[in-house]
């Protein structure tokens, strides 16, 4: 009797809850309105470069990313400077961040809106005029540094869910 009692209250459960993390986001990157097109696992790097700052201190400055985007397990394709999200069937999209709040930790880079710009090819990415990146973990690197010139890369993972107006 407890087993037929207690999978209804899952049920209902999980009904109230809603879609995974759909209440979570924070006001500046939410994109109410926008539906799904496709939600991708990244893995890689933030990579900075040493430059003075208007202080004249050295700093790490951020350059670019560098990411395998990945869907159950397997490459699909890349994100890297631009910011460019390339997808393996030649479909890309180039955005803009318009907004941002911070990451879970001090170490993990800002959750980004971003509105796409410009894209290219034909595919799953041609339809998706706004990207988010949620879930981000690690990228940060903060610190004086002592080369102008010099490079150096932070791991960080991140989720990029690609989105569409309509």
């Amino acid at each position: 009797m407890f087993v037929k009692f207690a999978v209804p209250c899952l049920l209902s459960l999980a009904a109230m809850i809603g879609p995974a993390g759909a209440a979570e986001l924070p006001d500046a990157i939410a994109a109410s309105g926008e539906t799904t097109v496709l939600s991708v696992h990244a893995e890689g790097a933030q990579v900075y470069e040493c430059k003075a700052g208007a202080d004249g201190k050295l700093a790490w400055a951020f350059r670019e990313p560098i990411a395998t985007l990945l869907s159950e397990g397997k490459t699909i394709g890349r994100h890297y400077a631009g910011p460019n999200w390339e997808h393996a069937d030649g479909s890309a999209v180039v955005g803009k961040a318009i907004g941002n709040a911070p990451g879970a930790t001090a170490a993990d880079i800002p959750l980004l809106k971003l509105e796409v710009a410009s894209r290219r090819g034909s595919g799953v990415l041609t339809p998706v005029t706004t990207v988010q990146r949620i879930n981000t973990h690690g990228g940060k690197l903060d610190g004086a540094c002592d080369k102008a010139g010099e490079f150096r890369s932070a791991p960080y993972s991140a989720e990029y869910v690609f989105l569409k107006k309509g």
